[in-house]
């Protein structure tokens, strides 16, 4: 497919991807959705890609839906809200139930639905700069792309109603304290940090994080049981089904640094 609305770079093992619609403030509209979904399915499917970093163009990591889009629309606004969610919500899914770990890079201002995706990271590099804001019921509209999923295992309930009823605008440092960003670095260190944890992850265990990925986003609705027999299938699975099990078995054994394929 080609890209009109982001970049997708595939640099070895690790997959870039760039929301590229800097003069609208990297909003969604139903292009960047359909260009995103087609993304998320790429590098879910693609065993050779083994870490994923999400990015914006320009000072704007994400300023959510585009609205000037929705008014536009008129009396179809529900239908284009549905179709548009629909396609971000898959691809949010993807992302999630994927091997490869999704590192998230924000690099100015994170609003709406593009909050909502900061918070799907598996890890959240933020620049000094950015900003945070979910904005949704400023503009009469309740928040989607999973924020009302994630948000308050993030940081309680409580705290996830402030943000969503009162809208306050956080700084970097806050959203960090709040458990929403893994790590803020300087606006200048932002793309290398982000790089050098997706090397780093996509030279691991790849499988293995993706079992990690689906056990945690299960555990919020299985049973004690259930969930200790999912991990059951999982690690016996590894162990059956993967040479980086025993790979890192063998390593641990002989004491030397592992080496592995994500396979």
């Amino acid at each position: 497919m080609k890209y009109e609305t982001l970049k997708f770079e595939l640099t070895g093992a690790v997959a870039t991807i760039t929301l590229q619609r800097p003069d609208a403030a990297n909003a969604f509209n139903q292009q960047l959705a359909d260009e995103l979904l087609n993304a998320a399915e790429q590098c879910s499917t693609d065993t050779a890609i083994r870490a994923v970093i999400l990015t914006g163009e320009g000072r704007m990591f994400c300023g959510g839906g585009d609205v000037a889009g929705f008014a536009d629309a008129g009396d179809a606004m529900g239908e284009l809200l549905k179709s548009l969610t629909a396609n971000l919500h898959q691809a949010i899914s993807l992302f999630q139930r994927m091997n490869a770990p999704l590192i998230i890079a924000v690099n100015g201002i994170a609003a709406g639905a593009g909050m909502s995706f900061v918070l799907t990271g598996d890890v959240v590099y933020a620049a000094e700069s950015a900003k945070f804001t979910m904005a949704y019921t400023k503009i009469g509209l309740s928040p989607d792309c999973s924020s009302t999923y994630f948000l308050p295992r993030l940081i309680g309930l409580m705290k996830a109603k402030a943000l969503m009823l009162l809208n306050p605008v956080l700084s970097a440092a806050e959203a960090q304290e709040l458990g929403i960003v893994t790590e803020v670095v300087s606006d200048q260190e932002l793309m290398q940090a982000a790089r050098s944890c997706a090397e780093e992850l996509a030279a691991g265990p790849t499988r293995a994080y993706g079992e990690v990925k689906r056990l945690l986003i299960d555990s919020f609705t299985n049973s004690l049981e259930t969930q200790m027999d999912q991990e059951t299938a999982a690690i016996a699975g590894l162990a059956d089904g993967t040479r980086d099990a025993r790979a890192g078995i063998a390593a641990f054994i002989a004491k030397e640094a592992p080496s592995f394929e994500g396979q």
